[in-house]
């Protein structure tokens, strides 16, 4: 049966122009407006479009995107495990080079009828990114909750390490091992949480030492293969320390070092950041900020479950402290150095 404008406008109560703003799942439709519309359509015996179905009761999509990183893993454990013990069936979807996209895998998750999504480390941490799709999402009526990046213009829970404090630990850390050409490599400059690493470099740099520190930062890839370019071009300038944005730049980092013959943390320390699992056994082991994985999965957990329940957290962004934890991949300098 093809449902009419004017009939349901009728049924519920409103202007045909908001019911055609609700079945399209456009944004701006108070909850409570979007219910009546749902309810007429009910009444009147017409079916809800697909994305407007009520939500499946047990299942959460989270967005990852990869699995190489072996950060991302732990955090999909540790959200997974969350969503279960409060009975609900995790959906990994995990974006590929070449495979789907954040929007793609949003509208799949949106189709099966989740409850909810996690989005980890998602386009919502990219400044040029449209953060339009979000909002379309919430006029659909789904609950979302943002790992990692932030934005003003998206109305949901975030939540994310403190970057700045990240950077603090680490360069004083270093400062205090009487370095001072200390470099920073990390990942583009347009996502949030780079902007944040490089504001607390920046500034930890500058309290300890005069001098520009930009000339000290490099911009590559979050990759082993990005690590190695960025300290390798780091080492050139000079410096005897290196902090990277996260553990697998590090190990690259270590790579880069031993190429050119320098030895770690003798002669170049480097600093990583997640701790990753496993990162305690490389050679040598790897001196990094934690982020605190399971405290902030636990928290996107049950920020998501207030929405779905009806309470919704605030929408703001909850900070965690992240920790240095000192192991064997830093040194004091050398004084001839």
């Amino acid at each position: 049966m093809t449902a009419r404008l004017a009939d349901i406008a009728a049924q519920a109560g409103v202007s045909e122009a908001t019911v055609s703003r609700v079945l399209n799942g456009k944004a701006g439709v108070a909850a409570t407006t979007r219910e009546s519309v749902l309810a007429a359509l009910d009444v009147l015996g017409y079916e809800r479009p697909v994305k407007l179905r009520r939500r499946s009761e047990g299942l959460v999509g989270l967005i990852i995107p990869e699995l190489e990183n072996p950060i991302f893993p732990a955090f999909a454990q540790v959200i997974a495990q969350g969503l279960t013990r409060q009975g609900y069936t995790p959906v990994l979807a995990t974006q590929t080079p070449g495979g789907s996209t954040e929007d793609e895998l949003t509208e799949m998750l949106v189709d099966r009828g989740v409850a909810g999504i996690i989005f980890v480390s998602g386009l919502h941490a990219d400044t040029t990114a449209d953060v339009g799709r979000y909002e379309r999402l919430h006029g659909q009526g789904v609950p979302f909750v943002l790992v990692n990046g932030f934005s003003e213009g998206v109305r949901a829970p975030f939540v994310s390490p403190d970057d700045r404090a990240a950077m603090r630990l680490a360069v004083t850390h270093l400062v205090s091992l009487g370095h001072e050409r200390i470099g920073l490599a990390l990942g583009p400059e347009r996502f949030v949480p780079v902007q944040r690493k490089i504001e607390g470099f920046t500034g930890t740099m500058r309290e300890h030492f005069r001098g520009d520190p930009a000339e000290l930062i490099q911009h590559s890839l979050y990759t082993l293969e990005g690590g190695q370019a960025a300290a390798a071009a780091l080492l050139a300038r000079g410096c005897t320390a290196v902090v990277c944005a996260s553990d697998m730049m590090a190990l690259g980092a270590i790579r880069a070092a031993r190429q050119r013959g320098l030895a770690v943390p003798d002669d170049i320390s480097v600093i990583g950041f997640d701790d990753s699992p496993l990162i305690a056994f490389t050679d040598p082991p790897l001196t990094t900020i934690r982020q605190p994985v399971t405290a902030m999965g636990q928290a996107a957990v049950r920020a998501l479950l207030e929405e779905i329940g009806g309470t919704p957290a605030p929408h703001s962004e909850f900070v965690f402290l992240p920790e240095l934890v000192v192991r064997g991949s830093t040194a004091s300098r050398r004084r001839n150095q």
